[in-house]
């Protein structure tokens, strides 16, 4: 006779502690069997084998997996598409629920969607909870129920509805009370990288613990590259191996520009979820799709390579393909770069972003990019076009993050400037006005 169970399921989730659905799950009332998933759906499409996002999961499945075995359990861990893992579970046990926490992205709501269906025609129920953001997808809207498509009044409205209801938006969920009930069995084995095809990445992982002392200075600092004042947390945020809830209150009591970035991280899920042609390959304000791109694929691999000769933006992009990681505002800065000075899609460099951030973001990383092109909800308008330089002189003026990157760059004969200023910024402001008037 098959054993009756629920299922937990993990994707942008992992960790035990104030973990929304797993609390669910485990109140139950019947054995949870913790559950994870290398989707061949995703991972067969990326072309770099040395992903060190998948290398992240796999470490983080190790840390659960260990954690697990503390209460007699462990991990299922499987390597296939979820189709066809939730057909062979049910073969193998007698699956009465399946809990999992909601996720925004395209695919994910088509994934959610194709398995809801299958356990449905087993009649297992399929149950998801709010629990990547603060604030799910219907939590904050304008009064005639629509979403907001510009910042600052849905902010003000999550803020309010932060303040009225704190204790439940901000709810800890106390699994340790409860971990007796996960389903009793010995450690399974879990695919090793070389299984799936991956090997190790050789990137180092930043902390998961927040830094109260920068959380504080956030507001002061963010904006500096050279003073690496920012939280680097973005990773654990994607993957859920911190509780943004958690979270959150230690901005409330430290930061109210940290926890604006928060809330910068809901606005862009909720755009997502009701917008899913962002995330693909759209433009949100669809006349921006009429933009005669010029794509010069050699600026586009000086850009990429960080040799434009425009030293922040040199420093920015090699910082990315050494770290994975990029600041926030040389997000911004390289972002504007190639679509306004090179006239480039910025598609392109959102793909390249894709590849290359430890904390790609799908929600995060298109908002970002189409903010910078003109073309996103509430973007900057397209006459707006950072001016490197300027950027440099005020947020890097004393050279302290160019010298990191590009060492001995001021003594060094640089390569001529890819473009000039005042030329580009001249050039693309004509051809935005010139596309945007012919799709009126």
């Amino acid at each position: 006779m098959k054993t009756a169970l629920n299922i937990f399921w993990f994707r942008r989730d992992l960790r035990l502690i104030d973990n929304t659905g797993l609390f669910h799950a485990l109140q139950s009332g019947l054995s949870v069997l913790p559950l994870f998933i290398f989707d061949r759906n995703i991972l067969d499409t990326l072309e770099n084998r040395r992903d060190a996002r998948v290398e992240f999961i796999h470490q983080s499945l190790m840390t659960l997996q260990d954690q697990l075995a503390l209460s007699q359990s462990s991990l299922e861990v499987y390597f296939g598409t979820p189709l066809l893992i939730f057909s062979s579970l049910s073969d193998k046990y007698r699956i009465v629920k399946v809990f999992a926490n909601e996720d925004y992205e395209p695919y994910a709501k088509e994934r959610d969607e194709e398995v809801e269906i299958f356990l449905k025609q087993k009649s297992i129920e399929f149950q998801t909870f709010r629990d990547q953001v603060i604030f799910s997808k219907k939590d904050v809207l304008k009064q005639d129920g629509l979403p907001y498509t510009v910042f600052t009044p849905y902010s003000n409205k999550w803020k309010s509805l932060l303040n009225l209801n704190r204790g439940e938006c901000l709810k800890y969920f106390p699994i340790e009370k409860y971990l007796g009930n996960f389903f009793k069995q010995p450690a399974q084995p879990v695919p090793d990288l070389a299984f799936m095809g991956f090997s190790f990445s050789g990137k180092n992982f930043p902390s998961s613990i927040p830094d109260p002392v920068l959380i504080k200075n956030y507001g002061a600092k963010r904006d500096f590259p050279g003073l690496d004042a920012t939280s680097h947390l973005g990773i654990h945020l994607r993957f859920g191996t911190i509780s943004i809830r958690q979270l959150a209150a230690k901005a409330i009591q430290l930061s109210p520009e940290f926890l604006n970035e928060l809330v910068w991280r809901d606005f862009y899920h909720m755009i997502l979820w009701y917008f899913p042609k962002v995330g693909k390959g759209h433009a949100f304000k669809s006349q921006y799709e009429k933009i005669p791109w010029r794509n010069n694929e050699k600026e586009f691999t000086r850009w990429c390579e960080g040799n434009t000769g425009y030293p922040l933006v040199d420093a920015g992009m090699r910082q990315l393909n050494e770290t994975g990681f990029m600041h926030n505002r040389l997000r911004m800065v390289t972002a504007s770069f190639l679509s306004k000075h090179l006239l480039i899609d910025w598609r392109w460099g959102e793909a390249y972003f894709a590849e290359k951030l430890l904390d790609f973001d799908l929600a995060a990383n298109n908002g970002g990019w189409q903010w910078a092109a003109g073309c996103g909800c509430d973007a900057a308008p397209y006459f707006r076009v950072f001016n490197p330089a300027l950027q440099q002189k005020k947020f890097d003026p004393t050279g302290i993050f160019i010298e990191r990157w590009l060492p001995g760059y001021q003594q060094m004969s640089s390569p001529e400037p890819i473009v000039e200023h005042v030329f580009a910024r001249n050039r693309v402001i004509a051809v935005y006005k010139k596309a945007l008037a012919e799709e009126r």
